[in-house]
């Protein structure tokens, strides 16, 4: 196989090379604090079996540039989808508009050569009829385990993209990134109910690990059982009651409810609910909440952040006290702190934040048995769907896939229609148990922000919440 280099399909003969870009950009930032070219090629492709056949395929491709300035506060940002010397002079003029930088340009983020995850790219590894293949054996499979089955969805997605951040100062740094994922739905179906059940696993890695039979057969267990169970589910109970929250995937509620409230954008604006309160304590004693980006293979890593800093792990809250924020470059400059590495971006199109990467709670010491057997009345939430949360003061309302009804320390009947409502600084401080068993999902997590989508992971061990509102059908 002939190597291509990937920054061949940033730079083209006769529109752009490596010192053009250098010297636009130098050209285009002078009178800004801060700011750079962001260049992105990417591809993806998607598909959809359903119902027994192929419903859904899709490939494409594409690539731009995003060029932003900063002075003070002001942000300047342009974008195009072609790459070439005159398109980014264009953009240039647009930060004409900003006021000139008062002070000293912002120092550049330091060289970083470690790599997280592959070069390769996932799409061109195995060819297509192999793609379309596993996705009928998996849904052949899925059919064949249990005569309830009706309907199975299988669904697989790539992509790889390869980005180049170029500052004025000289600064250069290049990323090459793989995402896969793969998802099976099931629903089954007796006595005239259905239900479904779903599981999904992915991360930046090849196609290879979706092929692998063990987690494909894992997949499909995971889905069956969850649609099973939710096939003898009987109406959930409603009111403040005690909630035992599994370990792994329940993490999306700490993500949404809590991560969100520590991003820096929020605090240095004063609209978060924890706006000004580092060093003070937020949660309960024993609750440490991290957030890590160099985590090897996982969706939310990022060899850098989107800005060119090295993602690095962060401890946001420790032992129950809040000890730093989420940074990108604008707002740690503004707030007088470090970069964290968590300056992020959905594509070329949109100017950075600070976003979270994999973001999750740190295990404790409690056994889980033991947590379920403090549970007098109350509900086990083992897996979540949809859910809507305030970012600035944190209230959601979540709705529960998989939950159970406890009383007495037992588990009980699995309930439908639960939904867990909240905010998530109240939350943080109710809880009573933290499990020795964190987990990480499985590598679904897609994280939503002002319109920008960003692949993000979360996690956290069982935990044992005193009082939440359960929203139920009972």
């Amino acid at each position: 196989m002939t190597y291509t280099d990937p920054r061949s399909f940033l730079y083209q003969p006769g529109l752009i090379d490596p010192d053009g870009a250098l010297r636009i950009t130098k050209e285009a930032l002078a009178n800004c604090d801060d700011g750079e070219l962001y260049l992105q090629y990417s591809a993806s492709e998607s598909f959809g079996f359903d119902d027994g056949r192929l419903k859904l395929a899709d490939y494409s491709t594409g690539g731009g540039f995003g060029l932003r300035g900063v002075s003070g506060e002001m942000t300047g940002f342009s974008h195009a989808n072609e790459i070439s010397e005159a398109a980014i002079r264009r953009a240039g003029e647009t930060l004409q508009l900003l006021d000139p930088a008062k002070g000293a340009a912002s120092p550049p983020p330091r060289q970083n050569n470690r790599h997280l995850y592959t070069d390769g790219n996932p799409l061109e590894m195995i060819p297509f009829a192999q793609k379309v293949a596993l996705c009928e054996k998996i849904d052949a499979a899925a059919r064949a385990r249990d005569p309830r089955v009706a309907q199975v969805s299988v669904s697989m997605s790539g992509s790889w993209s390869v980005i180049e951040i170029v500052r004025a100062d000289g600064f250069v740094a290049t990323d090459i990134r793989p995402l896969v994922r793969l998802n099976v739905n099931i629903v089954v179906e007796e006595n005239g109910r259905r239900e479904s059940g779903v599981y999904g696993f992915g991360g930046r890695y090849l196609y290879d690990r979706l092929f692998d039979d063990d987690m494909q057969q894992h997949a499909i267990d995971e889905a069956l059982a969850q649609a099973l169970t939710n096939l003898r589910s009987v109406d959930a109970p409603a009111g403040e009651m005690t909630v035992l929250l599994g370990p792994g995937w329940p993490g999306v509620l700490l993500h949404e409810a809590v991560g969100h409230g520590l991003e820096g954008d929020f605090n240095r604006k004063g609209s978060s609910v924890f706006s000004g309160k580092i060093g003070q304590r937020v949660a309960a004693p024993g609750v440490t909440v991290v957030d890590d980006g160099t985590m090897a293979d996982r969706r939310g890593s990022l060899s850098i952040d989107d800005e060119g800093t090295p993602t690095q792990e962060n401890v946001l809250i420790e032992d129950g006290i809040l000890k730093k924020y989420m940074q990108d470059r604008m707002n740690a400059r503004l707030m007088g702190v470090e970069a964290t590495g968590n300056g992020r971006r959905e594509s070329y199109a949109h100017a950075p934040m600070p976003r979270m990467t994999n973001t999750f709670m740190r295990s404790g010491n409690d056994d889980p048995a033991e947590l379920l057997s403090r549970v007098k009345d109350g509900i086990f939430a083992k897996s979540f769907g949809g859910g809507q949360v305030d970012i600035v003061s944190g209230k959601f309302v979540f709705s529960c896939t998989e939950a159970y009804r406890v009383k007495n320390g037992k588990l009980g009947d699995p309930i439908k229609g639960a939904t867990l409502i909240g905010d998530g600084y109240t939350a943080l401080n109710k809880v009573t148990g933290i499990g020795n068993d964190m987990a990480l999902d499985e590598g679904i997590g897609v994280c939503g922000k002002a319109g920008q989508s960003v692949p993000a992971g979360v996690g956290q061990p069982t935990t044992l919440v005193s009082a939440l509102t359960v929203g139920g059908t009972a």
